[in-house]
Parts: structure tokens; C-alpha cells; sequence
């Protein structure tokens, strides 16, 4: 009956102590997870193709996330799949990246640093520069 009693005391302090963690996880995303900033900015969106050809674009915008801005982008086309995580843009400016076919993907830039986040939740701020570049995997 005490080994029962023990078990069980156990399994009820497991439990508490997982969804104290995951209580504690959610706090710390939603503290420092990024944040979009709202109203008026100047953004810059570079695309170099797979021929190394560079098209940019400056876009006075008040999006708050980079598909957003992307849509709005005159000149600047793209598609893909939606996911669970957002779209997985395949094709830039008619331009197709398989990486199936021969490890092509478009890679995303932020300030020169990789992008952390897809389109549909990477924010945006003023005076960004975004790159978004046709990379092949070695």
C-alpha cells in the first residue's frame, strides 16, 4: 500500500513540475520572442538570383512582418507552399530554387545576418535590409 502511495505521490509531482515548466517556457517566448513594430518605416528588399544578378527594393511600408512587405513590393513576385509554419517560398521573380533537384533553396537575410524566422513571422522595423538570396547546399 506505501509503494502505491509513493508511486503515485511521484507521478502528481511529475506532472506538476512539467507543466510548471512548460507555463515557464511560454512565459520566456512570449517575453522575448520578437516583436513586430507598428506604423510607418523604409525597408529595403534585395534579390539575387541564381545568375548572381541583384534586384532591389525600397518599399515605404506599414507592414509588420516581411510577407506583408513582400506583398506589397511592386515588381517583386514569389510563391511556394503553406505549412504549419508558414509559406516556404520555393520561386522568386519566376526564378525556381528545388532543392530536391539539384539542393537549390532562397535563402533569407536580415541586416546581413540569416533570418531566424519564415516570411510569415519574421518582423519588420524600420531602416531593415532584408536579402533574399538563390543558394545552393555543397
Amino acid at each position: 500500500m506505501k509503494d502505491n502511495k509513493n508511486k503515485t505521490l511521484k507521478m502528481v509531482l511529475a506532472v506538476v513540475i512539467l507543466a510548471a515548466l512548460i507555463g515557464a517556457l511560454v512565459l520566456i517566448y512570449k517575453n522575448f520572442s520578437p516583436k513586430p513594430t507598428a506604423g510607418a518605416k523604409s525597408v529595403t528588399i534585395e534579390v539575387v538570383d541564381d545568375q548572381a544578378d541583384t534586384t532591389s527594393y525600397e518599399v515605404n511600408t506599414d507592414a509588420e512582418y516581411l510577407r506583408q512587405v513582400m506583398e506589397e513590393t511592386d515588381g517583386l513576385t514569389f510563391s511556394g507552399a503553406e505549412s504549419e509554419y508558414g509559406m516556404m517560398v520555393d520561386t522568386v521573380n519566376g526564378i525556381r530554387a528545388d532543392y530536391n533537384e539539384n539542393g537549390a533553396y532562397w535563402s533569407f537575410y536580415l541586416n546581413d545576418d540569416y533570418c531566424n524566422y519564415g516570411i510569415d513571422t519574421q518582423p519588420v522595423a524600420d531602416g531593415d535590409h532584408f536579402s533574399i538570396v538563390y543558394t545552393r547546399a555543397e
